[in-house]
């Protein structure tokens, strides 16, 4: 699985490609905006864009992808259902951070923990990871241990609970039942900032690490 990360939005949250290096089929993860530089990166990469991926609702992930969607004739697929309220209130986010209007949507397709996603020769694992949001999901490649976990986990810290219906502690197993399981070795490319690896994380995070 090949990746490449764009920052966007004001944000700067960052919406990433997975492609598969032999078909070039491309996946959009969390295409929050500046939609004419996910396009640029799609083209500069000769990527056949055939699907569009969201970890969960919140507007710097999603606002963008009606649009792209429409643009590219792909399925926008994800997050998990329990996150359908956030997707109904973008119009509310969108004025409450200063957005341009968002208008609400439904995926094409929810996901469910234990799904696969098919990416040419990749395969993308789904694993639910509530918290941050109560339908947010991590989208885990095993082959080439490398996962996009949007806001659950950063470098050195983890995703807020105080948005609608975060839960800290369900937020902390999430981390540790869910994510840590997949091994140290895992690369990790977060909702905002810098990649790390779960077995960083585990030693040294100070909330959920071994001293956490």
């Amino acid at each position: 699985m090949n990746y490449q990360i764009i920052p966007v939005t004001p944000f700067e949250q960052n919406c990433t490609l997975f492609w598969c290096p032999r078909t070039k089929e491309a996946a959009v993860i969390d295409p929050g905006g500046d939609l004419d530089r996910i396009m640029a990166a799609l083209e500069a990469n000769a990527l056949i864009p055939v699907k569009i991926l969201l970890t969960h609702g919140h507007l710097d992930h999603c606002a963008g992808s009606a649009r792209l969607a429409e643009h590219l004739a792909v399925p926008i697929i994800g997050p998990h259902p329990d996150d359908a309220f956030l997707l109904d209130s973008l119009p509310a986010q969108s004025q409450l951070f200063g957005f341009p209007r968002t208008e609400s949507f439904k995926p094409d397709q929810w996901l469910q923990h234990g799904d696969h996603i098919e990416l040419g020769d990749e395969t993308l694992e789904v694993v639910h990871c509530p918290g941050h949001t109560p339908g947010h999901v991590v989208l885990f490649n095993r082959a080439r241990q490398i996962a996009q976990v949007g806001d659950v986990l950063f470098k050195g810290s983890i995703g807020r609970t105080d948005f609608p219906r975060g839960n800290h502690q369900q937020l902390l197993a999430s981390i540790r039942d869910r994510l840590f399981p997949l091994g140290p070795d895992v690369r990790f490319i977060p909702g905002h900032g810098p990649m790390s690896t779960l077995g960083h994380e585990q030693r040294t995070n100070p909330f959920v690490g071994i001293g956490g």
